[in-house]
């Protein structure tokens, strides 16, 4: 226990540090977090690269939710604090002179904070874009063409680590996470991400696979705080933390509750499922179409669009049963609607306009 606070206490002094001398980039490091959250993958990441690589796009949704739900239990197991709490309670500050720690909009998430899940999603997902984009160059093998990959390699693994650091930055400079927290998140992400470079049976997964998995994920959760709840251990106990120590009760957000991260995960993974062994999927990104630069680059586009008004679906949140139910459905329509559905208007669309041009 002396040395887990020898650690926050540092990691104290690193936070008052941040906040006194990286003021004016306040903005920036904000925005930085934003970058990190892990519903960015949904939303941005992947329906920029499923349309132009299925392969990488489904398997960026497989480390996010496997890599989410691995974050989601190691917190269970870690029992980590954050800074905003933790120096409100601890006793090691001498007559109850505990540091100050600005708070801002962001930093009241209401999980434990170790390993960071914002840390570990960037970490994951951008090590699956840099290696597939690496992938392409895999094949140069002349001189020159050598010089080049390693030109692209350092380029690639350069702008990796600055995103992974300004992320990780990010998050201490909020008071959300300690700095071994977010190393933590980094590397455990790089982990996944690599264990799912060797599991190609991802690809040619049924849909029943996909709902085993999902039935596996969420039953193993469930059981695992069950269990704990049973041995009079409280995973939830960081949420009423977070609820009494947050400078401004609305900038509490439901959406950052275990359970909720847990729900949206598992949506987004049955709804890729879902779309990927749908008749529309077939129809159109099997199909003739599916070679056209012009199809994907629509379907791209489209898609971004598309998504963009999820953002305006308020899920209410005054029944937090109803609000894990519609968070699901929510959260599957998001892979559907990229994996199936704007594919499929996008052909109906192109076939459309080339009868009218014959």
């Amino acid at each position: 226990q002396f040395k887990m606070d020898l650690l926050h206490s540092n990691g104290v002094l690193i936070i008052q540090h941040l906040q006194k001398d990286y003021r004016a980039y306040q903005d920036f490091l904000n925005f930085m977090s934003h970058v990190g959250d892990p519903r960015n993958i949904f939303s941005i990441y992947f329906p920029l690269w499923f349309q132009l690589n299925q392969v990488v796009g489904t398997k960026m949704i497989w480390v996010a939710v496997i890599g989410d739900w691995f974050n989601l239990i190691f917190k269970w197991i870690l029992f980590g604090h954050r800074p905003y709490w933790w120096v409100q309670e601890t006793m090691i500050y001498p007559n109850q002179s505990s540091p100050c720690l600005e708070q801002f909009p962001i930093t009241c998430e209401t999980g434990p904070g170790s390993p960071s899940g914002h840390a570990m999603g960037s970490s994951c997902v951008w090590y699956v874009m840099v290696t597939a984009a690496l992938s392409y160059t895999v094949g140069w093998k002349d001189k020159s063409a050598v010089t080049l990959y390693r030109l692209i390699w350092s380029f690639l693994w350069t702008i990796f680590w600055i995103i992974q650091i300004s992320v990780c930055i990010s998050r201490v400079f909020i008071a959300t996470h300690f700095p071994h927290q977010v190393i933590l998140g980094v590397f455990a992400g790089m982990l996944v991400a690599e264990a799912f470079e060797h599991t190609p049976a991802i690809q040619t997964a049924s849909l029943r696979m996909y709902i085993k998995i999902n039935l596996f994920l969420f039953n193993f959760a469930l059981g695992f705080y069950l269990v704990l709840k049973f041995l009079d251990i409280d995973l939830l106990w960081s949420v009423p933390k977070a609820k009494k120590w947050c400078a401004n009760p609305d900038w509490i957000n439901i959406d950052t509750t275990p359970f909720a991260g847990l729900v949206r995960n598992l949506g987004a993974l049955f709804g890729l499922g879902l779309g990927i062994n749908s008749e529309m999927f077939f129809t159109s990104c099997k199909g003739k179409n599916s070679c056209k630069i012009s199809f994907r680059l629509l379907c791209v586009a489209v898609s971004l669009a598309t998504l963009q008004l999820y953002n305006f679906v308020k899920i209410p949140t005054h029944t937090e049963y109803l609000f894990y139910i519609l968070s699901f459905c929510k959260s599957a329509a998001m892979p559907l609607t990229v994996v199936a559905l704007v594919p499929y208007c996008v052909h109906l669309f192109m076939r459309t306009t080339e009868k009218k041009l014959n």
